[in-house]
């Protein structure tokens, strides 16, 4: 998925808390220092994404309330998709006209 958005074949849809996520998940998967850092560059400079700091409130996802943050974003900046690899995520399939997939599912259908 990184490779995906580097090459512009994707914007990320980003928060504050999105991005601490990304960062804790990029730490834990032992992403190397300077690579977390070119990232972080790159979302300073808005390389491929859009931020927002209004989200709207919801809640969606019983197992991990946290997990609703994903979709307050992705409404709040009108996205197409939501990538997840999170099962509770993924099962909610489609919210208000948002697909949600698989990081699998959403490289096939680019490619297709």
């Amino acid at each position: 998925m990184i490779d995906l958005w580097r090459q512009g074949e994707m914007t990320l849809c980003l928060s504050k808390e999105i991005v601490d996520e990304y960062i804790r998940v990029l730490q834990r998967l032992g992403l190397e220092e300077e690579e977390l850092e070119e990232i972080l560059s790159l979302f300073a400079r808005g390389f491929h994404c859009l931020f927002t700091s209004k989200t709207p409130s919801l809640r969606i996802i019983d197992e991990d309330p946290a997990d609703d943050k994903l979709f307050e974003c992705a409404v709040a900046l009108k996205a197409e998709y939501i990538i997840s690899g999170d099962a509770a995520v993924v099962r909610v399939e489609n919210y208000m006209g948002i697909k949600v997939i698989g990081p699998k599912e959403f490289t096939q259908k680019l490619g297709s």
